[in-house]
């Protein structure tokens, strides 16, 4: 005999399918907002902000698909794009010979800086205008414990 499927209840069910509507169609929309403003994916955006707050406006590649929550093929390809765009290069990591090292070029941080306005007023426009001060503390709190839980590492 299998184990028993713990099924959703009625609210379970009606929560999980709220949080899905919300957190699908806030990040359809910030991808939408980017890509029509700024020529970019979210994805991109948030490669460039990475790099933009590194010592040096470097980083290791896979310290950076880590910190993006990207595969290193998702990674790398997105790399070859942000290069032929001319907004990042891709250089030998001098410390691992098979390392490699994504830095955030002047025309990627001025993409960067061009985009950024834009942006966070979506974010500010499409999450935060729509919730009150306690509601944000709640999200803020629900998101550190889902993202602890998920990555395996205690709370903050």
């Amino acid at each position: 005999m299998g184990v028993m499927t713990r099924w959703l209840d009625p609210d379970e069910q009606r929560t999980w399918r709220a949080f899905l509507a919300a957190s699908r169609t806030l990040m359809e929309t910030l991808d939408r907002e980017l890509q029509r403003d700024a020529g970019m994916p979210h994805a991109y955006y948030e490669i460039l902000v990475r790099l933009s707050e590194a010592p040096g406006r470097r980083l290791r590649m896979s310290d950076l698909a880590d910190a993006t929550g990207s595969s290193r093929s998702r990674l790398s390809h997105a790399a070859a794009r942000l290069e032929a765009a001319g907004w990042i290069r891709r250089e030998d990591c001098p410390t691992d010979r098979r390392g490699q090292l994504a830095v955030l070029t002047d025309d990627g941080f001025a993409t960067l800086a061009a985009a950024a306005p834009g942006h966070v007023e979506g974010v500010r426009r499409h999450l935060f205008d729509a919730l009150s001060p306690a509601q944000v503390d709640q999200l803020r709190r629900i998101s550190e414990t889902l993202a602890d839980h998920l990555t395996g590492s205690e709370p903050n």
